[in-house]
C-alpha cells in the first residue's frame, strides 16, 4: 500500500472515529438535510452565517466512514471562513473529486481536502465524500433538502 493510500486510510478512521464538530449546533440561523439512497447516508449540516461569515458550522447524522469524514473535514475547512470563500470550498472539492480539478497541478484552496482527490476512481463512494458539501452549499442558500439521487 502506497503511502498515500495509508494516509487517506489514517485520516478517514480518524474523522469518523472522532468526527469534529458533530453536533446539533442550537444557534443555527441555516440548515440542511442530505440524503444518499445509494448507500443511506443521511446528515444534516447547521451554519451560523453572521455578516456573510460562518460564524459556526456542525452536522450530526449517519453514513459510511467516507461520508462522516468528508463532513467532519467541511466543517473544519468553512467555519469562519466568508460565505463567498465556502462557496470556493465547494466548487473546487466537487471539482475535485468529479476529476475536473487536477489538485496537483491547478491552484486551489484544499489544503487538507485534496486526501479526497482519490475518491474520483470509485464512483460509488462520490456521492459519500460529496454529500456533506451539497449539504452545506444548500445551507448556505437557504434550501432545505438535497438527495444525491
Amino acid at each position: 500500500m502506497s503511502e498515500l493510500s495509508e494516509l487517506y486510510q489514517a485520516v478517514i478512521l480518524d474523522h469518523n472515529k472522532k468526527p469534529r464538530n458533530f453536533h446539533k449546533l442550537e444557534n443555527a440561523n441555516r440548515h440542511a438535510e442530505g440524503f444518499n439512497p445509494l448507500c443511506g447516508d443521511q446528515l444534516n449540516v447547521y451554519l451560523q452565517l453572521e455578516d456573510d461569515q460562518v460564524k459556526e458550522v456542525s452536522f450530526e447524522g449517519s453514513g459510511c466512514a467516507i461520508s462522516k469524514a468528508s463532513a467532519s473535514m467541511m466543517t473544519q475547512a468553512v467555519k469562519r471562513k466568508s460565505k463567498q470563500e465556502a462557496e470556493t470550498l465547494f466548487n473546487e472539492f466537487h471539482r475535485m473529486a468529479m476529476g475536473e480539478l487536477d489538485v496537483e497541478t491547478e491552484p486551489n484552496h484544499l489544503g487538507k481536502l485534496t486526501i479526497f482527490a482519490g475518491v474520483r476512481d470509485f464512483p460509488a463512494r462520490l456521492k459519500c465524500a460529496t454529500l456533506s458539501w451539497h449539504t452545506m452549499h444548500a445551507a448556505l442558500n437557504e434550501q432545505q433538502k438535497v438527495s444525491t439521487e
